[in-house]
């Protein structure tokens, strides 16, 4: 018996492309280097923009005098924080921050409250006329302040709310309800109708299902209605310099204009208390920020 013996053949020599290293495959999405760093670059710049203004406003609080906002340079050799220490211990800064804090608190308290109710109603029920509803509180974000500055003091003046929180804080609230009400309403379309029947099945009624199911689903639509409110209502000038009579009642925004008279101007003194003034709001935008930007979009996927 024979034994046949296979000898292998010798492979066939590679193409040269083989030898090559893999090429690398950009996934779908993925720009290219340039992009990535023109992307960058673009978005360092309009960061810079923007804080420029901030930072400007903190450079010149930190001059002594008055007219260093006309030779900036000079700020360098003299800084100094004796400008906060005039602001909190010389002028009336902590009775005008307690009146802001009670006016722009007071309006997103009742603001939001009023909004909520407004958009989860026009939402879910179809009364008659819902729809012209929503067109009206829009409509009433038309007029100008002066046109709205006669009739809403008269208004106050027949309520006897004049010089007064509340009055101030329902004149907010006719400004910022309208806007608010439309944000939620787009927010609440965007919540399941099943919710509001599995809590009719359960027993609860139409205040219980919207107090208890729907309101911690809208947390972020509440934030940005909070948010919106607060800032209408701390940084509003026009109403609070008309309908508060007593400057112990001025809020910070009008308590800023009395370092500005015909004859004088401490700016020095007015970027203090305008760099003052930034703290409570930042501190109220961080404390929504992280429901901000889901209620921004999420109340837009529906109309």
């Amino acid at each position: 018996m024979s034994t046949t013996t296979v000898t292998p053949t010798a492979p066939a020599d590679r193409p040269a492309h083989d030898s090559l290293p893999p090429r690398k495959v950009r996934r779908r999405g993925e720009g290219s280097p340039l992009a990535r760093l023109t992307t960058h670059g673009v978005l360092t710049v309009a960061s810079l923009i923007a804080l420029f203004p901030v930072a400007w406003l903190v450079f010149l609080s930190l001059g002594p005098d008055k007219g260093d906002y006309l030779r900036p340079g000079g700020i360098w050799g003299k800084m100094t924080l004796d400008n906060y220490s005039f602001v909190l211990q010389n002028t009336n800064f902590f009775d005008w921050l307690k009146s802001s804090l009670i006016v722009s608190l007071g309006t997103t308290v009742i603001g939001v409250l009023v909004a909520a109710t407004t958009g989860y109603a026009v939402s879910r029920m179809r009364f008659p006329g819902y729809r012209k509803f929503m067109w009206v509180l829009l409509l009433t974000q038309m007029f100008p302040v002066a046109v709205l500055m006669v009739p809403m003091y008269q208004i106050l003046s027949d309520l006897r709310l004049v010089d007064s929180y509340l009055g101030l804080i329902l004149v907010y609230c006719s400004t910022a309800v309208p806007y608010c009400a439309w944000l939620m309403k787009g927010y609440f379309d965007t919540i399941p109708f099943e919710i509001d029947e599995a809590g009719r099945v359960d027993g609860l009624t139409p205040i219980g299902t919207f107090a208890r199911l729907i309101l911690p689903l809208a947390k972020p639509g509440l934030a940005v209605a909070a948010f919106y409110s607060f800032i209408t209502a701390f940084g509003e000038v026009a109403f609070a310099t008309t309908f508060m009579l007593d400057d112990e009642k001025y809020t910070l925004a009008v308590g800023l204009q009395s370092f500005v008279s015909e004859h004088d101007a401490q700016r020095n003194l007015m970027a203090a208390t305008a760099v003052l003034i930034a703290i409570p709001v930042s501190a109220f935008f961080y404390l929504v920020q992280k429901n901000l930007v889901t209620g921004l979009t999420a109340g837009g996927t529906k109309g």
